[in-house]
């Protein structure tokens, strides 16, 4: 009973939640993407064109990178590693562009956006670590390469930004616990799946002696669908903070309250 309630079968049910919340945050053109950012090692970059490109060049890849060009060098080494008996990890990434600045909140501990964002993603199976923007790297910096510098860019005054943008996105799309108008960058570490076919030592629990944990089929690698998981659940928990700032009821009233915030934005 607990081996099925852990499994990740479970996530099923969120992704599909999370399907809903995309459609919910597409009609207000807040777009999601989720993709593998590195697996077994291998670092997989892919910076180029908007949302749509890269969506396009994920769906051609069979991991589910945004570089369909390295597919068949991380195929061997997925096979390389299932013939040995072991298993692979990597690391996922979500970006999310559209977003209104003030989605979230500073006031509560718990109702900060990034805290919700990291206990949903560290909550799905096998996850290991969160990291939001510049993540863990901005320990290693001193501020000056760290904090987003401020600039205005008129070009860019009816996006949901208003115009005030940032050269760079260090914050990965979050302060103080809410959006600051940049795209939400969010990556999560998945650890290997622990079922080895080569069999990891343990110890019998009759016998309190040694010996190899059993084999049950399994998956080499399931970074991939990693990557479509934490993709639903960072949009769940986006659309849940988009209703809980301009309401619920209606679409009807969705959409009023979100022009009339948009309106009085620009008045300011």
């Amino acid at each position: 009973a607990i081996l099925e309630r852990a499994s990740a079968r479970e996530t099923a049910v969120r992704v599909a939640a999370g399907a809903l919340s995309k459609q919910l945050l597409g009609a207000f053109g807040i777009q999601v993407i989720g993709f593998v950012r590195e697996l077994g090692g291998i670092v997989v970059d892919g910076e180029e064109g908007d949302l749509e490109q890269q969506k396009q060049l994920r769906d051609q890849s069979i991991v589910y990178t945004l570089d369909p060009t390295r597919d068949d060098e991380i195929k061997e080494l997925i096979d390389k590693t299932g013939k040995s008996g072991d298993t692979l990890g990597g690391v996922v990434e979500v970006r999310v562009e559209g977003l209104p600045f003030g989605l979230g909140t500073h006031a509560q501990w718990d109702r900060k956006l990034d805290g919700r964002i990291a206990q949903a993603v560290m909550a799905v199976q096998a996850i290991k670590g969160v990291e939001i923007g510049m993540g863990f790297e901005a320990a290693r910096r001193p501020g000056s390469q760290v904090h987003d510098a401020i600039v205005y860019d008129e070009s860019q005054q009816d996006g949901p930004n208003l115009g005030y943008t940032r050269p760079t996105n260090n914050a990965g799309g979050l302060e103080a616990g809410m959006t600051n108008g940049q795209p939400l960058i969010v990556r999560a570490a998945k650890k290997p799946i622990s079922t080895l076919r080569k069999g990891l030592d343990s110890v019998n629990l009759n016998t309190k002696q040694p010996e190899a944990a059993e084999y049950e089929r399994s998956d080499v690698c399931a970074v991939s669908a990693a990557s479509v998981i934490v993709e639903n659940v960072v949009a769940f928990e986006v659309a849940g903070a988009l209703v809980e700032k301009f309401g619920n009821d209606s679409m009807d009233e969705l959409q009023a309250r979100w022009d009339l915030f948009h309106d009085m934005a620009k008045r300011r």
